[in-house]
């Protein structure tokens, strides 16, 4: 979707390392240096793809650009637009990968499914250049909200379609999980 030098580059490099890791956990870590760098280079994401979306999945503003998507679904790389006072539902991703704060700041709740409905296990702030390990179970449910004054921007490299499959969004009091697909601001999903 964004077909720049960077991008095919950082997609090249991802896909070189996935095809030599021996877990989600090697992957990541090896990773981990060409993440930091797309994340602190302030020219590569054009200003269409850090803008808020009126209609979305998520609602409040909140816009998912696709960025890349391997033909199989495998693997997507996607900025996720918060405007300021807006936060995601708590949701799921059912994907590893890596997830980094661009630009803004933000607060992350991260949840775990207990036999009682759902726990706030963590909660931390981000600003630009931070950024995790995503490994399921252990840290795939949570939430962000934006905390800066102006709109935040994070990068997520996950290895599955994350906009276009059925995920599970959760109601943080109840536990209650209902089908959630987020959808991508520039690119329709399949029915």
């Amino acid at each position: 979707m964004l077909d720049t030098p960077v991008v095919r580059s950082f997609v090249a490099d991802v896909r070189a390392v996935l095809g030599h890791a021996r877990s989600p956990e090697d992957a990541c870590a090896r990773l981990r240096p060409r993440f930091a760098e797309l994340l602190a280079d302030p020219a590569w994401l054009p200003a269409a793809y850090r803008e808020p979306a009126r209609e979305s999945g998520m609602g409040g503003g909140i816009g998912q650009w696709l960025l890349f998507r391997a033909g199989d679904g495998s693997l997507s790389l996607f900025s996720l637009v918060v405007p300021p006072g807006s936060e995601t539902p708590v949701h799921d991703h059912l994907a590893w990968g890596l997830v980094g704060l661009y630009r803004g700041t933000q607060d992350e709740e991260i949840y775990a499914e207990r036999d009682s409905g759902l726990e706030l296990v963590e909660r931390r702030a981000l600003e630009p250049g931070d950024f995790y390990a995503l490994i399921p179970p252990t840290d795939d449910i949570h939430r962000v909200r934006t905390t800066s004054p102006e709109t935040s921007v994070s990068i997520h490299l996950l290895t599955n379609d994350t906009g276009c499959i059925w995920r599970h969004a959760y109601d943080p009091s109840s536990g209650e999980r209902r089908p959630f697909r987020s959808g991508y601001v520039n690119v329709d999903c399949e029915p």
